[in-house]
């Protein structure tokens, strides 16, 4: 009744049906168990569960108001799983003495073995329960199951009642509830007695009912979010997780401080409710507010309802509760595992104690989550600097530098949590490139974390290859999901500071122009940048005839750009062909909201603008000096001109145009097969 008045009216799910469960009876009635067997007396272990009640409800409150519904949802399968199981098969042992009419301090090895225990009175209103609850369904879904099972139930008492009229008894009759009361207290005494020994209690005994009260907390809240993910899934709709988490809360401090147990978002009401036509939340309401007055108006028939018929439909329940589908867990070899958590949490449930199953749980979470972190590679893709080059476009004898000279670097690019799990398989990903390689590049974008026990795994490779002169480089250092910024963690662990054998890239391609210029540098290849090219210095234009080239330069004009002034745009119309005299031209390609892509940057004595030469189509990207840069232009109508007086330059030219291209698609060629591979 609290339940059903106050969660809808704070929570955050329309349709949801909040009430008293099975998850929550048998953790506390664990709870109660232990506390007995420890000598705690009744009336102690009665406050203990109260306020086992309000812890819940206060730590359900806290998990709303700290944002965590998105991370109670997300626990894992197998460990939600195995906990729900273990909680019915807890219940349906829990209640076979109660369908059996057996005595109360009998072992449950003797009430399954021992017949002559049993009563048949008992059996007969128990199987008549669960055989209305099992095939209501079948016949009509406008009253639950539950109720029809019970009504049943208390029919079939009542019909044994005629041929033994001792049944009708209420007082020391053990087939019925009895008196709501309890050993002839009045309602006010039974709600409120429970807080007489609050005045005796020491701060030490918190330690009693926190890890209960933990327990029933995340279950409860798992339960609920549970159903309102099912609930959203039916009815299109997206509920409010953490402010869900609040209202149970609020309504379970309600339900202890009545008197009642804790409860969540209930499945099968819920969907009741949905299918009788509820739409918002007051169907929630009205709910409670029907069983306040139904509780109020037939109080003296609860006394009459049949222990068995109520063990019945918790039986039923239990079952539902387990997940038989978790059994096809056993078809596949990768997924035994997964089968064997969901019996851990189910075993440790029913040997030792729901509450030590929860921490079963957690612990098996964690496991499961480094074991997909450690089955993981943390290398996605791993090349080297003769197959693998920056965008910055080199000279055909720059290249071949390159491709001879470029197994010298290493291109790791990493992904997935580096941590102490994954620790030793970065090492050895990395061991075998450092007697080998001077430059080890490590590519971070796919980063997901990085702990401590990583940082240093990383800080002994930077040692290792400075003691042969190499480096270690980083680039595109992420902002973690956690909203950490990288970069600002290797500082803070001392990986990347001024004295290391390290380096710091904003991107990939800005780290592999640095490693091809040194590697270019080493081998005397590094073209000077202070004179101006003449047209015959152009590497296309070598070795051509001097009258020939004096003719084709008079068809050109020489442009200077200034330092990140635009050439030309996207879509322009200009046919022009650009050779560089001196400086750098960077070629972007426009995308959405302003950003660009970088595809190449053309250095002094290269050509770019050939596509739109030769097909006289509009630009197909963007063209900015990266410095100051001056230029030679020729346009495609002074190109005719001049063909029609020099064939043979012209078809020079275009030959030199072809080859060069022709160099560029082989390796782009190569970069492709690079990305296909990865």
């Amino acid at each position: 009744m609290a339940l059903g008045l106050v969660a809808p009216i704070l929570g955050g799910t329309n349709r949801l049906i909040s009430a008293p469960c099975a998850p929550a009876a048998a953790v506390l009635s664990a709870f109660a168990i232990q506390l007995l067997q420890q000598g705690v007396s009744p009336q102690e272990a009665l406050l203990f569960l109260a306020l086992t009640g309000l812890a819940c409800g206060l730590l359900q409150i806290l998990f709303g108001s700290v944002r965590l519904g998105q991370l109670i949802k997300y626990m894992p399968y197998p460990v939600v799983s195995g906990y729900l199981s273990g909680v019915g098969i807890v219940i349906i042992f829990s209640q076979i003495s109660l369908l059996l009419g057996t005595p109360k301090d009998v072992a449950l090895w003797d009430v399954l073995t021992v017949p002559s225990l049993w009563g048949w009175e008992s059996i007969v209103v128990g199987l008549v329960t669960i055989g209305v609850m099992l095939g209501a369904g079948r016949v009509t879904k406008a009253v639950p199951a539950a109720i029809l099972g019970l009504v049943a139930g208390v029919a079939a008492y009542f019909a044994i009642a005629v041929l033994q009229p001792a049944l009708l008894e209420v007082d020391g009759n053990p087939l019925i509830v009895g008196p709501l009361g309890g050993a002839g207290n009045g309602f006010v005494e039974s709600f409120t007695g429970r807080w007489s020994g609050l005045e005796s209690f020491d701060a030490e005994d918190l330690t009693k009912f926190l890890l209960p009260a933990i327990t029933l907390a995340v279950l409860l809240s798992i339960d609920t979010l549970k159903t309102c993910v099912v609930l959203d899934a039916l009815t299109r709709t997206r509920h409010n997780s953490n402010r869900e988490l609040i209202g149970q809360g609020f309504g379970n401090l309600a339900s202890t401080l009545v008197g009642g147990m804790p409860g969540a978002g209930q499945m099968g009401g819920t969907l009741v409710n949905m299918a009788s036509g509820g739409r918002t939340r007051l169907s929630g309401v009205i709910e409670g507010a029907l069983a306040l007055i139904a509780f109020l108006l037939l109080a003296d028939l609860v006394a009459f309802v049949p222990v068995a018929s109520l063990a019945g439909i918790l039986i039923v329940i239990g079952g539902r509760m387990i997940d038989w589908k978790s059994l096809h867990f056993l078809r596949s070899r990768s997924t035994i595992l997964d089968f064997a958590v969901i019996v851990a949490v189910i075993v440790t449930a029913k040997t030792i104690s729901l509450i030590a199953a929860s921490g079963v749980g957690i612990a098996l979470a964690l496991m499961l989550f480094i074991r997909e972190q450690i089955n993981s590679s943390v290398v996605h893709h791993k090349s080297f600097g003769n197959q693998l080059f920056s965008k910055q476009v080199r000279l055909p004898e720059e290249m071949e530098i390159l491709r001879t000279e470029g197994e010298c670097a290493a291109i790791l690019e990493l992904q997935g949590s580096l941590f102490f799990g994954t620790a030793d398989q970065l090492y050895r990903a990395i061991e075998p490139e450092l007697k080998e390689r001077t430059y080890v590049m490590l590519d971070l974008r796919r980063v997901q974390a990085v702990d401590v026990t990583a940082a240093h795994i990383l800080e002994q490779i930077e040692d290792t290859l400075h003691e042969r002169r190499g480096f270690l480089i980083f680039s595109h250092l992420p902002r973690l999901p956690s909203g950490r910024e990288m970069e600002d963690y290797f500082e803070q662990v001392d990986l990347v500071k001024p004295g290391h054998q390290n380096l710091v890239f904003g991107e990939l391609d800005e780290a592999l122009e640095w490693v091809e210029n040194r590697i270019l540098e080493r081998a005397g290849a590094m073209r000077a940048e202070e004179n101006f090219l003449d047209l015959d210095e152009i590497g296309i234009f070598r070795n051509r005839q001097a009258d020939t080239m004096i003719d084709l330069e008079s068809c050109m004009e020489t442009r200077t750009i200034k330092a990140k002034d635009q050439l030309f745009a996207f879509g322009d119309q200009s046919d022009e062909l650009y050779l560089i005299r001196r400086g750098a031209i960077r070629i972007v390609q426009p995308l959405t909201r302003g950003q660009g892509h970088h595809l190449a940057t053309y250095n002094r004595g290269d050509f770019f603008g050939e596509m739109s030469f030769l097909d006289r189509e509009p630009r197909s990207a963007d063209a900015y000096a990266a410095k100051d840069t001056d230029l030679f232009v020729l346009s495609r109508a002074d190109f005719d001109d001049f063909v029609s007086r020099h064939p043979r330059g012209a078809s020079n030219l275009l030959e030199g145009l072809a080859r060069t291209l022709s160099h560029r698609l082989r390796f782009t060629n190569a970069e492709l097969l690079q990305y296909e591979d990865s």
